[in-house]
């Protein structure tokens, strides 16, 4: 049996503005993130005032908006950002590339750090916690919005997403995937580890299990496969976080 998608991704109206669950999502993972990551630094005893706490969050909101959505139009939808360039800044209608936010978060960590004379592995250890915590519930609103669907199943868990055509709800894969990862991660925290342990963890975690789950995604209609006819551009990208973070972590742990 079909579940058949007609969530409408509008929560409501106020006048001409709408209220979406995709914004909404982003902002509870902005929430969650928040306290989480302050939570975390006071464990750790990583001495940070307020001010330089506030400074560190707006770092990585603007390195994860810009990030993302410069890497989504230049590797994935260039032509649309020809067509109408406003389209940019309509985050709202998705179009956020995690690739790019995690280049523009690194960025963005890499520059605060180098400001305020901060560890950066130090904070990237614990900063990659909340991230991927936000990022699980992002995927969920990918779902909300019937968007980034994957391919034709007869799996009796198949979504509709309007085709008539049964696929695999791979946002929500996605966002089980982030959810474990997180898991993880936390249950990682506690541990006596060398530092860059838990972000090159992250990054090869997801790199791997994001490659396997391409396999049931429908790839990009305008970019399509990109390598040997059965490689989208997701795998190739998560193909070299699998392994750069490989090679990081033998490089932390070899003899």
């Amino acid at each position: 049996m079909v579940f058949i998608h007609n969530i409408n991704p509008v929560l409501l109206h106020i006048g001409p503005i709408e209220i979406r669950y995709y914004g909404l999502a982003y902002v509870l993972g902005f929430i969650l993130g928040y306290y989480i990551l302050r939570y975390l630094l006071k464990k750790k005893n990583i001495g940070m005032s307020e001010d330089e706490y506030d400074s560190l969050v707006v770092y990585i909101a603007v390195g994860l908006l810009l990030g993302s959505r410069i890497f989504y139009f230049v590797f994935y939808n260039f032509g649309m950002l020809l067509d109408s360039p406003l389209q940019f800044f309509r985050i709202w209608e998705g179009g956020m590339s995690f690739h790019g936010g995690l280049i523009g978060v690194i960025t963005a960590g890499w520059l605060y750090c180098w400001k305020f004379k901060k560890d950066f592995f130090a904070l990237a250890d614990l900063a990659v916690i909340p991230v991927i915590l936000g990022l699980g519930i992002g995927r969920i609103a990918n779902f909300i919005n019937g968007e980034l669907y994957g391919r034709v199943t007869s799996l009796p868990w198949a979504v509709d997403f309007g085709d008539g055509i049964g696929r695999h709800p791979s946002q929500l894969y996605e966002s089980a995937k982030c959810f474990l990862i997180f898991g993880i991660l936390w249950f990682m925290k506690n541990k006596e580890l060398k530092k860059g342990t838990l972000f090159w963890t992250f990054v090869t975690l997801y790199g791997l299990f994001r490659f396997f789950i391409e396999f049931v995604r429908e790839p990009d209609p305008q970019l399509g496969f990109v390598l040997f006819g059965i490689f989208t551009m997701g795998q190739v990208l998560t193909a070299i976080m699998v392994i750069v973070g490989s090679i990081m972590l033998w490089k932390l742990y070899k003899p």
